[in-house]
């Protein structure tokens, strides 16, 4: 599985980016098709300058994508990854009922 990951207007520390990979890794628990990881991490300078992650997975046949924001980068990328991590559940849901033949039209 390829991370790539992209700090919008500012440059991420390495203690940011290994916390980021330790997390995303996780997602390999879930499923071995991963491809691709893509993680954006934005900063909005407002009032309470909020940190926002956008995650977007890359399996064969689909994109899977999560957003969060919170007012630091941990919280975010765990809630991001917790959203990809339903979307692969629900994914693997969907296609163990196709094969069954439980799908109702």
């Amino acid at each position: 599985m390829n991370i790539q990951i992209t700090a919008r207007k500012f440059t991420a520390r390495e203690t940011l980016k290994d916390l980021i990979k330790e997390e995303v890794l996780h997602l390999q628990k879930f499923s071995d098709e991963i491809l691709d990881v893509e993680v954006v991490l934005s900063y909005q300078n407002v009032h309470d300058s909020m940190k926002e992650v956008e995650l977007i997975a890359k399996l064969p046949g689909t994109v899977l994508t999560a957003k969060d924001s919170s007012d630091e980068y941990h919280k975010s990328v765990k809630a991001a990854v917790e959203k990809i991590q339903k979307q692969i559940h629900k994914r693997k849901t969907k296609r163990a009922a196709d094969k069954k033949g439980d799908v109702e039209l």
